[in-house]
């Protein structure tokens, strides 16, 4: 599975719509259940699925989908994989 895959299937299994329907368009203003809670839980979530720690303030920035993808790149690259 890849991380865009993983990813995908985090915020599907985490704000219930179909993880092939997630795009980069994909964002707080087009998912209902994207609150600023559930914003938390994903942030927990993703750090929990891929081993990485998400700063402060990246953790209040990722608020698409395409926002994500970049952030757990580089802390991937960051921790060296």
């Amino acid at each position: 599975m890849t991380t865009d895959d993983t990813l995908k299937s985090v915020l599907a299994t985490l704000f219930g719509i179909d993880a092939a329907g997630i795009t980069d368009a994909t964002s707080m203003d087009t998912v209902e259940a994207w609150d600023s809670i559930q914003h938390m839980n994903l942030v927990l979530a993703i750090e929990e699925e891929f081993g990485i720690s998400i700063p402060d303030e990246d953790a209040a920035n990722i608020t698409s989908f395409a926002l994500i993808r970049l952030v757990v790149a580089e802390q991937l690259a960051a921790r060296g994989g």
